[in-house]
C-alpha cells in the first residue's frame, strides 16, 4: 500500500555482524545528470512530472545517492527526492490508506522547495464506496462514500492549511463501485455534484492548486458527469490503468473540459490487467530498470502533454512504478518525448 506501509516505522538497527555504513545526518540525492539539467531547463515552468511515492531502495543511482533503507527513505527521503531536477511534484499516495493531519501535511511542505507542488489523493474514507478487507475485497457498504462534510473535515481543510501554496492537486480517485451502484450511475453522480459544489476555493491560498477526479469505472464516462466537473471547474484525471478505456476513448472528454489544467497518473501497464498491481510489482521490483517499455503510450501521453503545455495550462502528471518499471526512468523518456514534440 504505497508509503502507508512505514508511516511511522523507525529503521531498523543495523545487525551486530555488518558495521554500520557511515552517512551524513540526511538521505543524500543523486548528483544531478547534465542531460537532465537541460531537460528541466527546456521543459514549461507550467508542467511538473512526479511519481507516485519516493520510499523506494531501488532508486540508487537514479535518485539517492547510494543504498538506503526503505523505512528510512519513507521519512527521510522527500527533501532528496525533491532535488532531482525532472521531479517537481509527487503523489501522497498514503493519504488514500488513512487521513493525514494538517501537522503531517506541514511536515512534508516543510522538506521542499518553494516551488514544489503535490498531488494528494483523497482518504478511501471518501472516495471509496466500499469498506474493504485486508484483502482488498469488499465487506460492507461504506456511508462517507462522496460525503461532503467528512471530504472537508478529514482531506480539504487540513491538506490545504498543511501544504499551503505548495499544495497542487487534490485527486478524488473513486474505487471501483459496486454491480448495485454503477447500475445506478446518474444516482452516484448527483452525490459527487453535491460534494464538488461543497468544495472552497482553493486559489486564494494555493494559486497552482487543482481539483481533479480520477474514476476506475467507464461508466462514470458520461455527458452528464463532464457537465458537471465543468460547471464545478473540475479537472478529469486521466488515469492510465487498465481498469479505464485507453488514452484515445478518454480524450474526448478532456477536450470538453478544456482549457481544464490537465491532472494525469500513469498507474499501471496493460498488460497486467485490473487487478495486476501485486503482479506488476513482483516482476519490476527493484525498480531500477524499465522492464516494460510502452512506447506508444508514451507518446500518445506526450501529445497530450505537449498540446496543454503549448498553452500555458497547468499539467500535474505522476508515474508509478508499475507503469514501465522505473517510474524515475519513465518520466525521464516521457519529458524527452514532450521535448521532442515542442521543438519545430
Amino acid at each position: 500500500m504505497q508509503d502507508s506501509l512505514f508511516p511511522d516505522a523507525e529503521p531498523p538497527a543495523d545487525r551486530p555482524s555488518k558495521p554500520p555504513r557511515k552517512r551524513s545526518s540526511a538521505v543524500l540525492p543523486a548528483a544531478p545528470k547534465p542531460d537532465h539539467l537541460a531537460l528541466a531547463a527546456a521543459l514549461p515552468a507550467t508542467l511538473r512530472f512526479g511519481t507516485s511515492s519516493w520510499f523506494f531502495p531501488g532508486w540508487n543511482g537514479l535518485v539517492w545517492d547510494g543504498e538506503y533503507e526503505q523505512a528510512r527513505l519513507s521519512k527521510e527521503g522527500l527533501a532528496a527526492y525533491a532535488k532531482h531536477p525532472l521531479l517537481r511534484t509527487v503523489s501522497l499516495d498514503r493519504a488514500f490508506y488513512r487521513p493525514l493531519s494538517a501537522g503531517q501535511y506541514a511536515a512534508y511542505a516543510a522538506q521542499v522547495p518553494d516551488d514544489f507542488r503535490f498531488v494528494v489523493k483523497a482518504p478511501s474514507l471518501i472516495a471509496d464506496a466500499s469498506i474493504r478487507g485486508d484483502d482488498g475485497r469488499s465487506l460492507n457498504h461504506n456511508v462517507l462514500f462522496l460525503d461532503a462534510d467528512t471530504a472537508l473535515r478529514e482531506f480539504v481543510r487540513p491538506a490545504l492549511e498543511g501544504l499551503s501554496h505548495k499544495l497542487g492537486a487534490l485527486v478524488f480517485q473513486l474505487s471501483p463501485l459496486p454491480g448495485l451502484m454503477l447500475a445506478t450511475i446518474g444516482q452516484q453522480i448527483e452525490k459527487l455534484d453535491r460534494l464538488l459544489a461543497a468544495l472552497p476555493d482553493l486559489r486564494a491560498v494555493a494559486p497552482d492548486a487543482v481539483v481533479a477526479v480520477e474514476v476506475r469505472d467507464a461508466e462514470w464516462l458520461t455527458p452528464a458527469f463532464t457537465a458537471m466537473l465543468k460547471q464545478h471547474g473540475v479537472s478529469y484525471c486521466l488515469g492510465l490503468h487498465a481498469k479505464m478505456p485507453p488514452i484515445a476513448e478518454q480524450l474526448p472528454i478532456l477536450r470538453a473540459l478544456w482549457p481544464s489544467p490537465l491532472v494525469c497518473r500513469w498507474n499501471l501497464h496493460m498488460k497486467h490487467g485490473a487487478f495486476g498491481y501485486e503482479s506488476a510489482r513482483e516482476e519490476y521490483a527493484p525498480f531500477d530498470r524499465l522492464v516494460d517499455p510502452d512506447p506508444e503510450t508514451r507518446q500518445q501521453l506526450a501529445r497530450v502533454i505537449a498540446g496543454t503545455a503549448a498553452h500555458g495550462v497547468l499539467a500535474y502528471v505522476t508515474l508509478n512504478n508499475k507503469a514501465e518499471g522505473s517510474a524515475p526512468l519513465s518520466i525521464e523518456a516521457l519529458a524527452q518525448a514532450v521535448l521532442d514534440l515542442r521543438r519545430p
